[in-house]
């Protein structure tokens, strides 16, 4: 018995898109490897967010070297069961890694760092000499009272 099965060109298209974007992500493993961050500046300091969920900060490096922050991380790939078959396989791990350059020096004996629900934040105090400071203007007048 012979069934009769309609050709769907779009069915075949999508398949065809599928094994392309395996091909691609297997091809360049680490080329999109990042995170996110948002680095801000007031007069005083930095602050700089990095979202970095599913981890613990046993798995997150901060390091300051010359004016460049790098902050690193390793993304454990969680276990699979002996005989089960992965059919998507999309997040990522291994190790991660962003630098940035502070265009001012900070104080990096005051820097502090705090983690929670998978968000870094970083406050980078910049160092007094940097920082905006109010000049008073002297006058030679001498004001007279009204006596």
């Amino acid at each position: 018995m012979t069934t009769i099965v309609r050709w769907n060109p779009f069915r075949e298209m999508a398949a065809m898109q599928s094994a392309l974007d395996q091909a691609w992500r297997a091809s360049w493993p680490t080329q999109n490897a990042a995170f996110n961050l948002d680095v801000q500046e007031t007069d005083t300091h930095y602050t700089v967010v990095a979202d970095l969920p599913g981890l613990t900060t046993d798995n997150i490096n901060v390091r300051l070297h010359d004016g460049v922050l790098t902050i690193s991380a390793e993304v454990v790939r969680s276990e699979v069961a002996e005989g089960t078959r992965v059919h998507v396989q999309e997040r990522y791990y291994g190790n991660l890694s962003r630098s940035i350059n502070l265009p001012q020096p900070v104080n990096a004996d005051a820097v502090e760092a705090t983690y929670e629900n998978g968000v870094l934040t970083l406050e980078l105090p910049k160092v007094p000499e940097v920082q905006p400071r109010q000049i008073n203007i002297k006058t030679n007048k001498v004001i007279q009272s009204n006596n």
